[in-house]
């Protein structure tokens, strides 16, 4: 009978952590603002607004998000600031405010009222401009002070590289990702576009939930500094673990997979043609075997 009870409070606890971090029920109703552009903080707040925020997009006439012009595709392959299908990817359900935050002290006392209206704050500017603004995090949380913030950097707001310059290609070849990619034989590859900003998203997503969660337990705001670097280190975790343990330095695999057999992409008949395979598990293996119509591999 006794065990019995126990059982049924952890199935009763169980249910209220999976309704306490329902990002539902977390995000629902929260008010954010984003100082942001391209993808590291937009991508965040896309997340928050997909489960039922209300965001504010706030960019500059004078200098528009970048995802509008500098990337691909456009509607019709025309560019267009209204044409860019991963702005609309990173942006929808959002409103926009055009701001100039440069023209202060106008700009920074009507950025504040926005920021008085939310729950949520989130910006990716290099390390110190929120600070030059006047919005910085302890500015800010005078006059809103359960604020949740987020500041999404190449390498953090403090340290010794805090200030380098860069964008998100260039962090997954400091993080390693390109020593990873290509042919064993061949030079490194890039990965397209800023790979490492959408680890960082999926990070700051949680990290600004957690916070929301805390403050409404506990009535408190909380400052979160995401370091896009360390993020995207966390995906070479494994990696990292094997040369520290084994002394193993990984490579270029190609299209190798170490947990995946047949992985990579097959030359077909015809000029150019190429069938891409992945199988992970045996009922995949039994699934390509019955597509080829050759029972006699699966044995």
């Amino acid at each position: 009978m006794a065990r019995s009870l126990e059982c049924r409070r952890r199935k009763s606890l169980s249910c209220k952590n999976r309704e306490l971090f329902d990002p539902h029920a977390v995000a629902k109703g929260v008010k954010v603002v984003e100082f942001a552009a391209f993808a590291a903080g937009p991508a965040v707040g896309k997340h928050l607004a997909d489960h039922g925020a209300t965001v504010v997009h706030i960019e500059s006439r004078a200098r528009l998000d970048g995802f509008r012009a500098h990337y691909p595709p456009y509607k019709d392959n025309i560019h267009g600031l209204n044409r860019s299908g991963l702005f609309a990817l990173c942006n929808n359900d959002k409103l926009d405010i055009t701001l100039n935050l440069k023209k202060a002290p106008q700009a920074t006392e009507l950025a504040k009222k926005i920021v008085t209206w939310s729950d949520v704050v989130i910006e990716n500017f290099s390390p110190g401009t929120m600070a030059r603004l006047g919005l910085d995090y302890e500015s800010l949380k005078q006059i809103n002070p359960d604020l949740v913030m987020l500041s999404s950097s190449n390498l953090g707001q403090t340290g010794p590289h805090a200030h380098h310059a860069g964008f998100g290609s260039q962090l997954s070849s400091l993080a390693g990702f390109t020593h990873l990619t290509g042919y064993p034989d061949g030079a490194p590859q890039i990965l397209y576009g800023p790979y490492i900003d959408y680890i960082a998203v999926a990070y700051g997503a949680v990290a600004i939930l957690a916070a929301l969660d805390y403050k409404r337990r506990t009535g408190k705001g909380n400052y979160i500094d995401t370091a896009q670097y360390e993020t995207g280190l966390q995906y070479l975790a494994p990696i990292l673990l094997d040369y520290k343990v084994n002394g193993k330095v990984a490579g270029r695999n190609a299209n190798r997979d170490p947990y995946a057999s047949p992985h990579g992409a097959y030359p077909c008949k015809g000029d150019d043609h190429w069938c891409v395979l992945s199988v992970h598990s045996e009922s995949e293996w039994k699934a390509l075997c019955s597509v080829m119509n050759n029972p006699r591999l699966d044995h």
